[in-house]
This record gives structure tokens, C-alpha cells and sequence, in this order.
């Protein structure tokens, strides 16, 4: 015979949440992408329009990358005077 259990389930939702806050909710919307292992990411609703689909928004963070690792090549290289003033003050 099993032991009743001293914790009672309580399913009752608290108070402090408002219900109608809670509407449009969709039970298991991300379950497929969630148990496949990809990487879901939501944004916000005006760069949605911003970039209506995949291939955008993946191309964005590809071209920000490419600029920064340009940018960072093309930066002059330091003289031997800036280098040792930089060694000293650390």
C-alpha cells in the first residue's frame, strides 16, 4: 500500500497572475524545433518585417561579422613607442 502524500497537488494558478495577460498562449508551439535541437530564436516584431525570412535574417549576422573581422584587419599597426607606453602603464 502506498503512502498518501503529505504534499497536496495544488493546480490552482496564483493569484498574481492575470489572466487576461495570458491569452493567445499556444500549447507545445515550439515543442518540434525544441526537441529536434535546433537553435530557436524569436525577434522582435519590427525587424520581423525587417527581414521576412530565413535567408535574411541569417545573412545579417554573417555580414556584421565579415565587416567587424574587415575592420580589425585594417587597423594600422601600432608603433614600438605606442606598444612600450602600453607595457609600462600596465
Amino acid at each position: 500500500m502506498k503512502k498518501a502524500s503529505a504534499k497536496k497537488n495544488n493546480d490552482d494558478l496564483r493569484s498574481e497572475y492575470d489572466l487576461s495577460q495570458l491569452k493567445g498562449g499556444v500549447r507545445g508551439k515550439y515543442y518540434r524545433e525544441a526537441k529536434a535541437g535546433t537553435n530557436l530564436v524569436l525577434i522582435d516584431p519590427e525587424l520581423a518585417n525587417v527581414f521576412p525570412d530565413t535567408e535574411s535574417v541569417n545573412r545579417a549576422p554573417h555580414l556584421l561579422a565579415d565587416t567587424a573581422k574587415s575592420a580589425a584587419r585594417s587597423k594600422a599597426p601600432r608603433s614600438a613607442a605606442s606598444k612600450n607606453r602600453l607595457k609600462r602603464s600596465a
